[in-house]
């Protein structure tokens, strides 16, 4: 019988740091160096502000804030009755404009990239349609959602398309256990592996979600195991808010002045077509990508909401701006500045999981993959006629611009505000209240020759039971990685306790669902396990590292 990961124990230098540890070698094939017996002063003095390997992109790019901002049309509901709103959306391929003047092939919700924006009321249920007309399996995940198991989008859930077939070419799969064939990091070959609890669906996957969570912005993409990273990169990913009452009546910046954005990067070929180093550019058999780009594919353009560095009128007003990191794995430190030098003020209203207590202002702004952060910026201090870019400070070249705003008109009055106190029901979970605190080592590996990313040295195995916490129970993560690895959790959100044995930085403020670990980083995080019993997950959120077997069970029960 395996040994659940986290039932493990660690010297207390594995707790603290990386004293006495090892980053495994995993070669050339990653782009990465062997570290032994490396300090953790030394390792967050190299710290690299990247992980992954760049894309050049051979079309012509249009010049930086010249391609106006697209803002994402709101998804109407097909029907609204017992209380009820009830959606669908198509995954089809489309042909849509990014680089102007050139047609891309995507992969999109309802022919859209990003795909619809889904807006919805804390407490009222939805029920989300999917029907799969792409040539290979899919999964949706409700990035943040506080979703039911059976709609969660767990990994081997698959929504097969009519046209699928199994090894031996019997035909489409109906319901029931799923054969997953691909390479899996920890034995390096072809390998089948059984997930007796997966229930397939062909065509059609009606998801539920429930909703009873916090006003907050939440993100959808697929999630099929092993090809996380190249469905995203082709285009499967869209917006969700959610609102409520006493959110609408804070008086933040609303109507046109909020402005989710989702924040990816890609690359092109010469003939406009998206470039990603798949090792199966058909996305069916075998997953992983080409040599370095296991560390992450990073690409040289920067889309905001599928556009190219793209500008956006503005009033001489304060503005919401809800960012969304859908990169595979590029991190971006944001800053908002004016072309005359001067930075504005990144007002921070809300994290992952919703409204902060209150407000919390930075210069600048960190967000790795699947962050999310809800801001609020003031324009009225910029001459009509002025810019203001939003800017990489982890960028160099053409990645070091994201969008620009210009402001265009003067106002009468601005009637919305920004409250000393936003929220009253953040959980008040302290290190008392755990029942149990738990480590957990995000590092590179190798098993049997084949390299991987391995959460406590183990690929992910959707059979193996490596977490099961207790409905209700209160726990501490303690998290450690090698190199960037923005950690995931499935259905709860958390709060930061600690960065390295200090304080939390001051973006680590308020609920969240994703942290940042920095190369040679630990952190402790606290949470509750409740909402719905069973089987979610844990991962990385750098797309490749997902797919290269970086994910682990999370069974509550």
């Amino acid at each position: 019988m395996r040994t659940p990961m986290s039932e493990r124990t660690e010297s207390p230098h594995d707790r603290h740091g990386v004293t006495r540890r090892q980053v495994i070698g995993i070669g050339g094939a990653l782009g990465l160096t062997a570290i032994a017996g490396l300090s953790t002063a030394a390792v967050l003095a190299r710290r690299p502000p990247l992980t992954g390997d760049e894309l050049r992109s051979a079309a012509r790019l249009p010049r930086a804030f010249t391609v106006p901002l697209p803002v994402p049309t709101v998804l109407e509901p097909l029907s609204v009755s017992d209380g009820i709103d009830r959606y669908e959306i198509t995954q089809r391929e489309a042909t849509v404009e990014i680089v102007p003047g050139v047609r891309t092939t995507m992969w999109t919700y309802d022919g859209q990239f990003p795909g619809p924006l889904i807006e919805s009321r804390s407490g009222r249920p939805i029920t989300v349609r999917h029907r799969n007309e792409l040539a290979v399996p899919t999964v949706v995940h409700l990035h943040g959602g506080r979703t039911p198991a059976s709609s969660d989008g767990y990994t081997t859930d698959l929504v097969l398309p009519r046209t699928w077939s199994d090894a031996s070419g019997r035909g489409p799969r109906q319901t029931g256990a799923h054969d997953m064939h691909g390479e899996h990091m920890g034995g390096g070959a072809m390998q089948s592996m059984q997930d007796p609890r997966a229930v397939v669906t062909t065509i059609t996957r009606d998801y539920s979600y429930p909703l009873e969570q916090r006003p907050t912005m939440l993100w959808y993409h697929d999630h099929r195991m092993d090809f996380t990273g190249p469905a995203i990169w082709r285009g499967l990913a869209g917006m969700h808010i959610i609102r409520d009452d006493a959110e609408d009546a804070l008086g933040l910046p609303a109507g046109a002045r909020e402005l989710p954005l989702m924040i990816t990067d890609r690359a092109f070929a010469a003939d406009g077509s998206l470039d990603y180093p798949s090792i199966d550019p058909t996305l069916r058999k075998q997953p992983g990508v080409r040599g370095a780009f296991a560390a992450g594919v990073l690409g040289d353009v920067i889309l905001v909401n599928g556009a190219p560095w793209p500008v956006h009128e503005v009033d001489a007003a304060r503005y919401r701006l809800r960012f969304l990191n859908a990169s595979n794995a590029r991190q971006y430190r944001l800053e908002a500045v004016t072309d005359d030098g001067r930075r504005l003020e990144l007002v921070q209203v809300g994290a992952d999981q919703g409204l902060l207590a209150a407000p919390v202002s930075h210069r600048s702004l960190p967000i790795a993959p699947a962050e999310r952060y809800d801001v609020v910026v003031d324009f009225a201090m910029v001459p009509v006629g002025g810019r203001v870019r939003i800017i990489n400070l982890l960028g160099s070249g053409r990645t070091r611009d994201v969008m620009a705003f210009r402001v265009a008109r003067t106002v009468n009055a601005d009637d919305s505000r920004i409250p000393s106190v936003l929220s009253t029901d953040l959980p008040d979970w302290s290190r008392s209240h755990a029942a149990r605190v738990r480590q957990f080592s995000f590092r590179a590996g190798q098993t049997r020759g084949s390299n991987g990313w391995f959460i406590d040295g183990k690929p992910f195995d959707p059979s193996r039971p490596d977490v099961i916490a207790r409905f209700g129970d209160v726990e501490v993560w303690q998290l450690i990685a090698d190199v960037h690895h923005p950690v995931h959790l499935h259905l709860v959100g958390f709060r930061v306790l600690a960065r390295g044995g200090k304080a939390p930085l001051p973006h680590d403020a308020g609920l969240k669902d994703t942290i940042s670990l920095r190369p040679g980083e630990s952190a402790e995080i606290i949470t509750r396990f409740d909402g719905y019993r069973g089987r979610y997950l844990f991962h990385c959120h750098n797309a490749e590292h997902e797919d290269m077997g970086m994910m682990a069970n999370l069974e509550i029960v």
